[in-house]
C-alpha cells in the first residue's frame, strides 16, 4: 500500500536496534529520507548504514547522546543541513531496567529521567522550526503506564510523564498543524529475546502469550507499522492520542 510518504524527511532516534531499525527501514522502504542516531558504536550500527545504503535514498546514521543538549543541537543542525525540514519525528531512544525500588539511586533515577522524558523534551524543542503543516510527532510509550510492573517504577514514572508532555504539546501546536501522539506498547520481541538461550526465548515468549489477547508477543515491524500510519495523512485527524500496540495486554 502506498501511504503517501515518499520524499518526507524524517528523524528516528536510537534506531539501529529493535523497534528503532525496524521503524527506520520501513520509513525508508516507504520513500521517507531517515536521519537516525545511536549511543555507541556498534556492529548493528554499521549494518543499518548498509542496508539504508542499499535501499537508497537521503539518510544519515550517526551517534548522538539525546541526554546532552550540545549533542541534540548538533543532531538537528545535520536534519537541517541536509533535508532543511521535517515532517516525522520518532522519539524511539529509551532506558529500561529491573530494579527494586529501595534500591534506586538518585542516579540510576536521573539516567532514567533524562534518557526517556528529558530527551525527548530537547529533541522536540529543538525540531520545532523544522515542523510546519501536517508534521507528525510519535512518541514509544508503554502500556505499563496503565498497568504498572513491580521493579520498574522508575521506567513507568518518565513514560507517564511523557503521555502527559505528549497531551500538552498537541494542545500547544495543534493550530500549527503539527500532531503529537503516542504508541503504548506491550510485549515486544526485541533483540533483548533474541540474545537469551533458546529454551528461556521460547519459555518467556510462551508467557507472555498468555496475557495477550492474541496469544502472542508483538513484533518490531508491527511498531513500524503503526509508525507509518501515524506519520500518513491517514491520521491527520488523531493528535494527543496514546494508542495501544499490545496485542490486548492485561
Amino acid at each position: 500500500m502506498d501511504l503517501g510518504l515518499r520524499g518526507r524527511k524524517a528523524l528516528v532516534t536510537g534506531g539501529t536496534r529493535g523497534i528503532g531499525r525496524a521503524t527506520v527501514l520501513a520509513l525508508a522502504r516507504a520513500g521517507v529520507d531517515v536521519v537516525t542516531c545511536y549511543l555507541r558504536e556498534s556492529e548493528p550500527a554499521e549494518s543499518l548504514r548498509r542496508e539504508l545504503t542499499e535501499l537508497g535514498g537521503n539518510h544519515q546514521v550517526m551517534r548522538a547522546d539525546l541526554a546532552d543538549a550540545e549533542q541534540v543541537q548538533a543532531l538537528l543542525d545535520e536534519v537541517r543541513d541536509r533535508f532543511g525540514r521535517l515532517d516525522v519525528v520518532v522519539n524511539n531512544a529509551s532506558a529500561q531496567n529491573q530494579l527494586p525500588f529501595e534500591e534506586l539511586t538518585p542516579q540510576e533515577w536521573r539516567r532514567m529521567v533524562d534518557t526517556n522524558l528529558t530527551a525527548v523534551v530537547l529533541v522536540v524543542q529543538r525540531a520545532l522550526p523544522l515542523l510546519g503543516e501536517g508534521a507528525s510527532v510519535i512518541s514509544l510509550g508503554t502500556k505499563a503506564v496503565e498497568l504498572g510492573v513491580p521493579m520498574r517504577a522508575h521506567y513507568t514514572a518518565t513514560k507517564g510523564g511523557l503521555a502527559a508532555l505528549n497531551r500538552s504539546l498537541a494542545k500547544e501546536y495543534g493550530r500549527r498543524g503539527i500532531r503529537f501522539n503516542i504508541l503504548a506498547l506491550g510485549i515486544i520481541a526485541t533483540d533483548v529475546l533474541g540474545r537469551l538461550p533458546p529454551e528461556q526465548s521460547a519459555a518467556l515468549r510462551t508467557r507472555f502469550a498468555q496475557i495477550t489477547a492474541l496469544g502472542r508477543v508483538g513484533e518490531p515491524e508491527e511498531v513500524a507499522g503503526a509508525v507509518l500510519w501515524l506519520a500518513s495523512d491517514l491520521s491527520r485527524y488523531v493528535t494527543g492520542a496514546t494508542i495501544a500496540v499490545d496485542g490486548a495486554l492485561s
